[in-house]
Order: structure tokens, then sequence, then C-alpha cells
């Protein structure tokens, strides 16, 4: 019986040339040779690359099912590993057995054809969007990256705090919050003042999604000396721009007896350790970031593991920001420069 193997092992070499391998996917392309052939892209996910398959017609089921084989049909393919002579693939799969575990039923109307997709068409097929190339690398980047994040702070001797998610806390003071309640819209109780009676609700008292664990993280900080809150976070301005969002993950670190100086160098140091990180393990998919979305992605994230942070401190900052010439709203000394106009850099 051959050993199950994933894609991106195949790929990168752990598996002998010459050996028999299982892979378990899902078909991207098929294409037939008049030579009697077939080739399949299969994909797992493990990485942004297929294998290809390659189909003699004495497979018993070629006819029957092979050959019915399209985009986004489920395949477990058995076969030996070979070296490729077709540019771009170090190696593919001389198939033995190919057994096809789920066929498209309408391949005409299979919303995930082989071609590429708006964003906004993605979104009105939320359950099948992770089988395309920008989803499927975005969640390996984030993977990727949320791991990095975590390794980061396990080295440098922090504890990692989850915080709650349903919270009576404004912990920013600023900003509209997502409440939480299993009160009756239709039949609120009130009081005599008219106002909603929160007592009578599940937690007895107004209650939302966080919008931080910081206040959580000091104190736990203040026992544990470093820790750090990293999970999702809410925030409800109704704002439709590119820079809100009503739901993201966040890292908040907190340090006991931290000067600033100290949280300067440690933002530089979590950021270019998972950067380089990213680097060094999602080439794949960033070179398709760079190819289709951002081309100076990569050219950019090296610049920045590879240079120090240039540090001035808050004069400097206001002194820079007037002789830049940029019209700028309600620019004052004392003044907090992340409220000035978002439009200046």
């Amino acid at each position: 019986m051959s050993k199950v193997a994933s894609i991106v092992d195949v790929l990168q070499g752990k598996v002998a040339i010459g050996e028999t391998v299982t892979v378990r996917g899902w078909v991207r392309t098929r294409r037939d040779s008049k030579a009697g052939l077939s080739f399949l892209a299969v994909y797992d996910g493990s990485c942004f690359d297929p294998i290809q398959a390659i189909i003699n017609n004495d497979i018993k089921n070629y006819e029957s099912e092979i050959l019915r084989l399209t985009t986004g049909c489920s395949v477990i393919v058995t076969g030996k590993v070979v070296e490729s002579p077709a540019e771009g693939q170090a190696v593919e799969l001389q198939a033995e057995k190919v057994e096809v575990t789920g066929f498209v039923e309408d391949p005409d109307t299979y919303p995930m054809a082989a071609k590429r997709h708006s964003i906004e068409y993605l979104r009105e097929v939320a359950h099948l969007r992770p089988r395309t190339n920008i989803i499927g690398a975005v969640a390996r980047v984030r993977h990727c990256l949320s791991q990095a994040i975590h390794r980061f702070f396990h080295e440098q001797g922090f504890y990692w705090v989850a915080t709650p998610l349903i919270t009576a806390s404004d912990t920013e003071g600023a900003g509209e919050m997502f409440r939480v309640s299993t009160l009756d819209l239709e039949n609120l109780p009130r009081g005599e003042n008219g106002k909603v009676d929160f007592s009578q609700d599940f937690f007895g008292k107004e209650s939302f999604l966080t919008v931080s664990g910081q206040l959580n993280g000091e104190t736990y900080a203040c026992a544990l000396s470093k820790i750090y809150t990293f999970g999702p976070t809410f925030r409800a301005e109704n704002s439709n721009t590119t820079r809100h969002l009503a739901e993201f993950w966040m890292v908040e670190p907190e340090v006991a007896f931290a000067t600033l100086a100290d949280n300067a160098k440690l933002a530089e140091d979590m950021l270019k350790y998972v950067f380089r990180a990213v680097l060094a393990e999602r080439k794949d998919d960033l070179q398709f970031f760079e190819k289709h979305v951002d081309k100076d992605v990569i050219t950019r994230l090296e610049n920045f593991v590879n240079s120090d942070f240039a540090q001035i401190d808050y004069t400097d900052a206001i002194d820079v920001l007037l002789k830049s010439g940029k019209n700028l709203n309600s620019l004052f000394l004392g003044v907090s420069i992340f409220l000035l106009n978002t439009n200046v850099s």
C-alpha cells in the first residue's frame, strides 16, 4: 500500500524519485492528448503549485471517469514520482490508479471555473473561494504570519493571554461598539425612565464585542511581566473605506517596567521577525502576489527587514510635517500625530 503524501512534500523532493505515493486533492485543469494521455493538474492547498498527474488511457476508469473530470472534481491519485521533462516543474506523477471521489454535477455552471475572478465575485461564492489561487495564498500567508507572531513572543519570554471577546468595557473609549444581547428587540424591557433595562439581559448589564484586549492584558502584565494578546477585535464605525474593518486580528504586547525605547525596539524586532518568516516560508505565494497583486511586495519586505528603523522624537516629527508643504488639518504642538489627515505620509 502506497503512503499518502502532501503535494508540497512531493514537489519539495521529500519523496524520492521512483517512489509510489498517493496524493489527494481537487482538479484544477485537465487536458487530453491525441496520444491517449490525459494530464491532470491536482492541488491540495498545501502549497501554491499543483502537481501534474499523467494518466494513460489503459487505466480501467479512463473512459468512464477520467475523461469526465473537470475543474473542482475530487480525486485520489496513486502513482510513481518521476522527473518531469516539462519546464517549470521538477517532478510529476505517473498515475497508476485514479479514484474519483466527487464529480462537479454541472461543470457549465460551476462558479470556480479555471479563470481569474474579481474579489467582488468571490464574495458571492464564499464556500468555494478558498479554492482560488488568491484566497488560498492569503490563507497560507496569514497562517505563516500568525505562527511567526507566536514564535517570536515565545522566544522573547512572553506569555500569550487569551482575552474575552464579550466585555462590558469600552477599552479604547472612542468609536462605536457592537452590542451583544439576547433581549427581544420587538419587546424590549424598559425601566421607569423609559430606557432599556439591561439587568434583564443575559449578563445583567450592557455587553459588547471587544475593541481591544488591552485592559485585561495590562492586569496580566502586572503579574507575569511580559504578555501579549492576539485575537479578533471588533469596531462598529460605519465607514466603508480601505482603512476601516469591522473585524480584524490585533497584536497587543504589554510589558511591565518597559521604557519607550523598549517598546520601539520590540515593535521593530517583531515586524522584522515575521516578515523574514513569510519571505522564507511562503516564497511561492509571495511570487503570485508579486505577479498579480503588488509587483513590489517582495522588494518592499526585503528592504524592510534589511533596514534599520529611523527614530525621531515627537517635536522633530511635527517640525518635519510643518516643513513638508502639505495641507495639514489642525496641526499644532500637542496634537496626536495619528489624528492628522490620513492622506499625509
